[in-house]
């Protein structure tokens, strides 16, 4: 999903059409869509919020010209490759479409992955290559499944103080996963 908010009067009257639809197909070949299909073309959703030029602002001015794009994204949807070409791309597309060169200079291109779980669609998924389940979550599941075979009750020395669950995840890159390990705290001492 695509939000664009600019001063009302940023844009050409007529423009709000050409700006999602550049913007859309923009996201979809960052995510690696060489050809979208319907399921893509119509779950990709671009917002234009057009604001009155008073509600814009900056440190430096009232009124100011900037344009912020918010784009949010299953997570691990997009790669650090990916991310560079949609900024650039956006750029651009607000650049052509605002007809000011200088206008690159101040938009803001915010790329935000929704938390697993966060996001959905009661519309089927299945076969869409972007919109399966993203390798974070595959990740995340085996991480979980590590997590259930470590997890047991832990006593404390004392049977008045009640067991803690102490988990520290060594490493959260992608594709590598770590023991985890539970370690004592001041609050497992009896009083």
């Amino acid at each position: 999903m695509i939000d664009v908010y600019a001063a009302a009067d940023l844009f050409p009257a007529g423009s709000d059409r050409q700006l999602a639809e550049e913007l859309c197909h923009a996201l979809l070949r960052a995510e690696g869509v060489p050809a979208p299909g319907p399921t893509h073309l119509n779950n990709t959703g671009a917002y234009i919020h057009r604001m009155p030029p008073p509600a814009v602002h900056t440190a430096a001015a009232d009124s100011a010209r900037t344009v912020r794009i918010q784009v949010v994204t299953p997570p691990g949807v997009l790669s650090r490759d990916g991310q560079q070409q949609l900024v650039k791309d956006a750029t651009d597309i607000v650049v052509k479409i605002s007809g000011d060169a200088s206008q690159a200079g101040r938009t803001w291109d915010l790329l935000t992955e929704a938390a697993e779980g966060g996001w959905g669609s009661p519309a089927p998924r299945s076969g869409v290559p972007s919109l399966q389940r993203s390798p974070v979550a595959v990740r995340n599941d085996r991480r979980g499944a590590v997590r259930k075979r470590l997890r047991h009750r832990i006593k404390p020395p004392c049977s008045a103080a009640r067991p803690l669950w102490i988990f520290h995840a060594a490493n959260l890159q992608f594709g590598t996963t770590k023991a985890l390990r539970v370690e004592p705290t001041d609050a497992w001492r009896c009083p």
